[in-house]
C-alpha cells in the first residue's frame, strides 16, 4: 500500500506532518508513505517505508483555488492528486487549501461515474463516542436534491466500509423533524430518500440533536454543513475554555477540577477532531482525504490510518458498484 501525504499542507507543516509520518511508519511497516514536497534532508535518519517526491511549487492557504491549481502544476496538492490518478499512490492526504484540493481532485483524479458533485465528509464527534459522518460541509455551498441523494449513498458506503457502522442510518439536516419541513431542497431530497429502498432513512434531524448521534450519516448542502461544522467546533472550544476558567478560580474549584480531570480528559478525547484524522472527498475517482488545517502529528497519524482503511476495504470498488447499479449497469 502506498499513501502519499502533502508535506506542505496545514498550519503546522512540515513538522507535524513529518512527526505523524514517523508514528505511522513505526505502526505500519508494511505501508509505503510518500512525503510529497520535501526530500530526505528533513529526517535525521532514514525511516523504513518512507520515500520522498520533491516539488518546486506550493499552493498557499489564501491562493485562489482554481487559478492556483492551473498555474502551479508542480505543487504538492496537484502532484499528490495526479499520483492517485496515475496509480503511483493508493491515497493522498493534505491539510492544505481545501478549495485547491477539491479543484485538483476534480481536474486530475476526476469524478466517479454517476456522481455530479463530490462531497467533503468529516466525522463529527458525538456524546456516544461513535461519531457521525456529515456531508457535505463545504465542497458545494449550493446543491440540488439529486446531489443530496448521491451524498446519502456515498456516505452510507463509507460509513459501513471505513467507519464500521453496520447498516448505517441516514438523516437529513432540517429545521424540524416533521415531513414537509424546510426549504424546497429539503422537501425534494426527503422524497428521494424515502423512495430509495437501499437507504436506511430515518427522516429529518434537527441541529440540536446532532451531537447525540441520532444517525450514522447526516446529509445536508455544503452551506448548511459548513455552518454546522464551524459552530460545533466553536461551541466545543468555548465550553472547554469556560470550564478551565471555572475550575481554576480558587482552591475549592481547583480541588474539584483535580477530581473531575480524568473524566474531562476522556470527554475531551472523544470530542477531539484529531481522533478521526480527516475528511474524505467522497465522489472523486480516487482516495483523497482532507486533513484539518490545524492538524498536529496525532491527526496526521490518524489520517494515515483512515487512508489505510479506505484502501484495505476497497471503498472505491464499493462506491463504483453502488453507482453502477444506480445507472442499471
Amino acid at each position: 500500500m502506498r499513501i502519499a501525504i502533502d508535506a506542505h499542507g496545514g498550519d503546522h507543516a512540515p513538522q507535524a506532518v513529518i512527526e505523524g509520518v514517523k508514528m505511522a511508519s513505526r505502526e505500519w511497516p508494511d505501508t509505503t508513505i510518500i512525503l510529497v514536497g520535501c526530500d530526505e534532508s528533513v529526517l535525521p535518519e532514514p525511516l523504513p517505508g518512507v520515500v520522498f517526491k520533491k516539488v518546486t511549487e506550493v499552493i498557499e492557504p489564501d491562493d485562489e483555488p482554481v487559478r492556483s491549481v492551473r498555474r502551479k502544476k508542480d505543487s504538492s496538492i496537484v502532484v499528490g492528486c495526479r499520483m492517485v490518478k496515475e496509480k503511483e499512490a493508493d491515497a493522498f492526504i493534505s491539510g492544505g487549501n481545501t478549495g485547491a484540493l477539491m479543484a485538483a481532485g476534480l481536474f486530475y483524479t476526476g469524478r466517479l461515474p454517476g456522481v455530479d458533485r463530490p462531497a467533503l465528509a468529516p466525522v463529527l464527534p458525538t456524546l456516544s463516542g461513535k461519531g457521525i459522518l456529515v456531508l457535505d460541509v463545504g465542497a458545494n455551498p449550493e446543491a440540488r436534491a439529486e446531489h443530496l441523494h448521491q451524498y446519502a449513498k456515498l456516505g452510507s458506503v463509507y460509513a459501513e466500509r471505513v467507519l464500521g457502522f453496520e447498516a448505517p442510518r441516514v438523516g437529513l439536516l432540517n429545521i424540524g423533524t416533521e415531513e414537509g419541513k424546510g426549504t424546497e431542497l429539503n422537501k425534494a431530497a426527503f422524497a428521494l430518500f424515502q423512495e430509495d429502498e437501499s437507504l436506511r432513512f430515518l427522516g429529518n434531524v434537527e441541529a440540536r440533536e446532532v451531537l447525540y448521534g441520532p444517525c450514522e450519516v447526516l446529509v445536508c448542502d455544503g452551506y448548511s454543513g459548513n455552518i454546522l461544522l464551524k459552530n460545533t467546533e466553536g461551541v466545543a472550544k468555548a465550553v472547554f475554555d469556560r470550564l478551565k476558567q471555572e475550575l481554576t478560580q480558587n482552591l475549592l474549584t481547583k480541588l474539584a477540577g483535580a477530581i473531575l480531570k480524568p473524566g474531562l480528559k476522556r470527554f475531551a478525547k472523544e470530542m477531539d477532531y484529531k481522533e478521526h484524522g480527516g475528511a474524505p472527498l467522497l465522489g472523486l475517482a480516487g482516495s483523497i482525504i482532507k486533513a484539518h488545517g490545524s492538524s498536529d502529528a496525532t491527526a496526521f497519524f490518524n489520517a494515515i490510518r483512515q487512508a489505510r482503511r479506505f484502501v484495505e476495504n476497497n471503498v472505491m470498488v464499493q462506491l463504483e458498484a453502488e453507482f453502477s447499479r444506480g445507472r442499471g449497469e
